[in-house]
């Protein structure tokens, strides 16, 4: 596949109907097929954005370095468009990631800089890290610290694709939107782009447990309460893009309503999710039950499950975490 193929594959995926969600809703439940894309996820989208914004500002180069903190699919996103534009990566991602994640960066030419788990509040949280490592790095063709979650170039990348492409698989047929935050860009730019076409839209969040954000839109407070074993999604600040978001409604979703939905999904539709779009899903579900029957609600699935074999498809994970453990595992 030619570099300039790669790239026009990213965006215009399919809009995919999720039958059981819609039939326990009475609603049409529809989920963002974004594992379609070059890297399999929904990043694929702001990783374009953020390198060819940085690319038309000057900031960087043929040669440069671009260097980023990712759970992981940013990266993969990232390491994709480097490789056309001949970009170095190099990439601070927490030691909790999943293998699979960490194999295909590699594989990408992606340099791994491995650092523990901590809070944003604490200055070894592997995105301040990566902000210090920019710093730090000297390059004559430019360094680039992509900060995807400050970067408003990833809220820009969904109002004019993930939106719009939206607006027009629905036929302007779409009543709701809901999904996670990670960044909070896929939110954001979705929420400006659809209700920039129809103000009636209804947006809503979808907050996996010991993420911020449900409090936040409950309270204005940023508070939590137990964890998940998600990747990519859930956080503690406010990050840039989020605070565009047009939030109407939010719910908050635990592991294992999440994990039963993603196990479901693959026994009847025979299609396999990460388990953040488990998360995605449920909220779906949550907001159909909050507008009514007869409504259209579209929703992502950010990735594709084999990037988790090792552990919401391993039997022994799930059972340490008392997670479901699904009769064909």
């Amino acid at each position: 596949m030619d570099n300039n193929t790669t790239l026009s594959q990213i965006g215009n995926t399919p809009l995919v109907r999720l039958k059981q969600a819609s039939e326990l809703t009475n609603c049409n439940i529809y989920g963002k097929a974004e594992y379609f894309n070059p890297g399999e996820s929904v990043k694929d989208r702001a990783a374009l954005f953020i390198i060819e914004n940085a690319i038309k500002l000057k900031k960087i180069k043929r040669g440069g370095t671009v260097v980023e903190g990712t759970a992981g699919n940013t990266g993969i996103g990232l390491a994709i468009v480097c490789k056309v534009y001949d970009l170095k990566l190099k990439v601070v991602i927490p030691v909790t990631q999943s293998k699979e994640k960490k194999d295909t960066l590699r594989s990408y030419g992606a340099e791994l800089i491995e650092v523990d788990a901590v809070p944003y509040s604490n200055p070894n949280n592997y995105i301040k890290q990566s902000k210090k490592l920019a710093e730090d790095l000297e390059s004559q063709n430019g360094v680039l610290w992509a900060n995807q979650f400050d970067n408003l170039a990833n809220t820009e990348a969904h109002i004019k694709t993930t939106a719009t492409e939206i607006w027009t698989q629905t036929a302007g047929k779409v009543d709701g939107f809901i999904c996670a935050v990670g960044t909070g860009g896929t939110l954001a730019g979705v929420s400006i782009g659809l209700k920039d076409k129809n103000k009636k839209i209804k947006i809503g969040l979808s907050d996996p447990m010991g993420s911020s954000l449900y409090s936040y839109i409950k309270t204005k407070k940023l508070e939590n309460s137990g964890s998940s074993i998600t990747e990519g999604i859930g956080t503690g600040r406010i990050t840039k893009n989020f605070d565009k978001a047009l939030v109407d409604f939010a719910f908050q979703t635990n592991d294992t309503e999440a994990l039963n939905l993603v196990f479901d999904l693959i026994e009847n539709q025979k299609i396999v999710l990460g388990g953040s779009s488990g998360i995605n899903i449920a909220g779906a579900i949550k907001l159909a039950k909050e507008m009514g029957p007869g409504h259209n609600i579209v929703t992502i699935l950010c990735d594709h499950g084999k990037r988790y074999a090792s552990k919401i498809f391993n039997k022994d994970f799930l059972k340490s975490k008392n997670l479901p453990i699904p009769n064909w595992l």
